[in-house]
């Protein structure tokens, strides 16, 4: 592993309980689903994992329960590689998420119990503070308290490395928070409710991108789905297209284009290279069931940009050059 690109994931843990279902339910309805599985999640966890594939030396700091579902967590984590600093409550269970999946499109809706997810402070962050010092990349995201994560974006700020703020699942944060954000990545929905407005508002990404640099983080990159992503700075604005793949399940695409981003980025490549490599990454993943299933490794990745004939960015080949 190199030693020199170095992330720390702030996060969540959660076992994810997955179904496909020809469509979503209506309020009181039963419907047969098939393809049940149980599998690790967390968008923490997740893009902590994801980080680790692509070839970082990642340290993951959250909190799970003294359960079975906890020692689960421990076990993936020694598999792939992570630096795990969790924090083991006695009073929560680990957290848990229910996905379903339509079967056609791969389209997906979650409700999550944060569990002991929810117990993760800044103190704890802070416990963890010798894991940043040699940080590039600090990554975190809002399925823990808006402290911890808050905590996540100072210290990182502080040791002098990017900070990204994935704000999902959505909710509203003050600006004191998005003022040590170097790189935003909500989708559009999320990008919506940071700013206030509903849930069926039509809203331009470049204006929402505009918008939410006035709240203070240095770049955003708002996520569009097949649509690609689009980068807002303040000197450029500019719509990054989706890769053409055959989706079989999105559940975890937003994970692994964080990952791919941070990852890039961790090793120099500029924003909008990092949001190319991200958005492959993120496309990768949807062809492939499950979330930790479909994170892809560096392999991956390779053959994914031979096949297309697309170059990997020179960073990330440096640094995949060191590891054999």
């Amino acid at each position: 592993m190199n030693q020199d690109v170095r992330i720390v994931v702030v996060g969540s843990f959660a076992v994810g309980l997955t179904m496909k279902l020809a469509r979503f339910p209506m309020a009181g309805e039963t419907q047969l689903g098939s393809g049940y599985h149980m599998d690790h999640g967390g968008k923490g966890s997740n893009q902590a994992v994801g980080c680790a594939r692509l070839g970082a030396q990642v340290s993951f700091v959250a909190s799970i329960g003294q359960d079975a579902a906890g020692d689960v967590a421990l076990e993936l984590y020694r598999s792939e590689g992570v630096g795990a600093r969790l924090r083991r409550a006695a009073d929560q269970p680990t957290g848990v998420g229910f996905i379903l999946v339509k079967a056609d499109t791969g389209e997906n809706c979650i409700a999550l119990d944060p569990g002991a997810n929810d117990l993760l402070s800044a103190a704890d962050v802070a416990a963890s503070d010798d894991a940043f010092l040699a940080a590039r990349v600090v990554l975190t995201q809002l399925e823990i308290p808006v402290e911890a994560a808050e905590a996540a974006m100072e210290r990182g700020r502080a040791h002098g490395a990017i900070t990204i703020l994935n704000p999902a699942p959505a909710r509203a944060v003050p600006d004191t928070v998005l003022r040590n954000v170097d790189v935003l990545t909500p989708n559009q929905n999320e990008a919506k409710v940071l700013l206030g407005y509903g849930p069926d508002a039509e809203v331009a990404p470049a204006r929402l991108g505009r918008e939410l640099l006035a709240r203070g983080p240095q770049q955003v990159v708002v996520t569009l789905g097949e649509q690609g992503a689009f980068i807002a700075t303040r000197d450029l604005e500019e719509h990054v297209p989706a890769m053409s793949v055959a989706p079989v399940d999105t559940t975890g695409a937003g994970d692994a284009f964080n990952a791919g981003l941070a990852v890039a980025l961790a090793c120099g490549a500029n924003l909008e290279a990092a949001v190319r490599f991200g958005v492959t990454t993120g496309a990768l993943a949807v062809t492939k069931a499950g979330v930790v299933p479909a994170l892809p490794r560096r392999d991956d990745v390779l053959q994914f940009h031979r096949q297309r004939g697309l170059p990997v960015p020179d960073r990330i080949l440096d640094l995949w050059s060191t590891q054999g």
